[in-house]
């Protein structure tokens, strides 16, 4: 995506059964420039359409299209997007693209500006480390409180979930990461039978995922690392090694300001 002012317009592919998770970088457009250097990027830079989505699922498969789009940082942050010009690009009407920017207003991957659109948010460092911080606080001791309870077959099962991690972050798949990364997370919170633990600490996390201004969240050999102390975390969680899972979980929230 072009920095400095350049304009690059964004097309998240939507099918009926999802967003194109492969698909590549969209080809640019000029617009004009707006007020304080900022862009609303508005109509597509080709003749080419994506399909338009079924009915029953709009609103689901336009936020997942968005998410998958920040993600793979087609979505720059600082940069105003309106509804309307993504509809066109999704071939759907605004409403679905503004009712999907308004849940992703809510969990703060972007803010709302009056007549224009949405502004994705911008995240600096400090945030980032007070998200790592707030879900180390909350994840950390469940994680240790489960590592003395629950017996080496439970943990055995969450292994396609670990690999699932390693397999998205070998192939630098970013979108496929995030899920995967949160599949893992959540199934080992949920053996603590808390379900509002769950949905509180997949919140925070997904928060944590959104890119910064220095691009999509996380270098590749960031994402590798991360997956490999999935699998890591999980060999002592099995062969119940309190202290190698204290460490490996410490470790895991301190690399998440990476």
């Amino acid at each position: 995506m072009e920095q400095g002012g350049a304009r690059e317009d964004v097309r998240p592919h939507v099918s009926a059964g999802g967003p194109d998770a492969s698909a590549g970088s969209p080809e640019g457009a000029r617009v004009p420039e707006q007020a304080r250097g900022e862009h609303t990027h508005d109509a597509p830079g080709g003749p080419q359409v994506p399909r338009p989505v079924q009915r029953h699922s709009v609103r689901s498969q336009i936020l997942d299209a968005l998410r998958s789009a920040l993600a793979r940082g087609e979505l720059a942050p600082g940069h105003v997007y309106s509804a309307p010009a993504l509809g066109a690009r999704f071939g759907v009407s605004a409403t679905p693209v503004r009712e999907a920017m308004q849940r992703l207003a809510v969990e703060g991957a972007v803010e709302t500006v009056p007549n224009r659109g949405f502004r994705v948010s911008d995240r600096g460092p400090r945030e980032i480390a007070e998200l790592a911080e707030v879900r180390a606080l909350i994840e950390v001791p469940v994680v240790l409180r489960l590592a003395r309870s629950v017996p080496p077959a439970g943990w055995c099962a969450l292994r396609p979930l670990a690999d699932a991690t390693v397999a998205a972050a070998a192939v630098g798949d970013r979108v496929a990461y995030a899920e995967s990364d949160r599949a893992f997370h959540r199934a080992v919170l949920a053996l603590a039978g808390n379900e509002q633990l769950v949905a509180v600490a997949d919140d925070l996390h997904r928060r944590s995922q959104w890119p910064s201004a220095n691009g999509p969240s996380g270098r590749l050999a960031d994402l590798r690392a991360d997956a490999a102390e999935h699998t890591a975390l999980l060999d002592a969680l099995i062969a119940q090694d309190l202290e190698a899972v204290r460490s490996l979980v410490a470790e895991h929230f301190d690399g998440a300001n990476r």
